[in-house]
């Protein structure tokens, strides 16, 4: 759903969260996720992992931006674009892994 349309409190379906259609929620189902409650607590760049490897595919790097969107959004932050996060994943990404 566009950011500028949800409602907090009218949180259903996976699709009344900020940037997510039916092929991102499809893709939340997949990792057993079935409604909005179930993302709080989740490590975004842990969920794009297990999505990869549930998948067998490198899905683009702008999905970790999706989820970031909605692990934020379920932690209490107002409703942001995916893009958003796009530089803040990307410097997450390049920092050395200990």
């Amino acid at each position: 759903m566009n950011p500028a349309k949800v409602d907090r409190r009218q949180l259903v379906k996976l699709t009344d969260l900020p940037n997510i259609g039916p092929a991102s929620a499809a893709d939340l189902c997949l990792l057993g996720i079935s409604e909005p409650a179930q993302l709080a607590g989740r490590d975004p760049y842990l969920m794009y992992a297990q999505l990869c490897a549930k998948t067998a595919v490198r899905h683009d790097p702008c999905v970790i931006d999706i989820f970031i969107s909605i692990t934020r959004f379920i932690a209490g932050e107002p409703p942001q674009p995916w893009w958003a996060y796009s530089e803040e994943r990307k410097r997450h990404l390049e920092l050395p892994r200990a």
